[in-house]
């Protein structure tokens, strides 16, 4: 059964950057030894022998593979209709 002291949850606020109250103190000294001792219980379990668990709700890489379309337009003939036009390539403002 862990308890902490008074001490401890004082090093744990300053840790965390909290200033308590004595009441606070003393509440969460309770709280905290009580997760404490949940956490005592669980790593008292046996899981020898169990995988870990890397994925809980079953789902796969819904990633697909790429593809390169062929719409039949060229280049040169969908540049022909831009107002402004540099190395190949729609020329446009400056966007910051």
């Amino acid at each position: 059964m862990a308890k902490l002291t008074r001490d401890d949850v004082l090093k744990l606020a300053a840790l965390s950057k909290l200033r308590l109250t004595e009441e606070e103190v003393e509440k969460l000294r309770g709280e905290l030894s009580e997760i404490l001792d949940y956490v005592e219980q669980l790593d008292s379990v046996d899981t020898s022998g169990l995988e870990p668990t890397y994925q809980v709700t079953g789902l796969k890489n819904v990633m697909r593979p790429d593809e390169t379309r062929d719409y039949g337009y060229k280049t040169k003939d969908l540049l022909k209709n831009a107002p402004a036009v540099q190395d190949g390539q729609f020329k446009v403002k400056r966007v910051l």
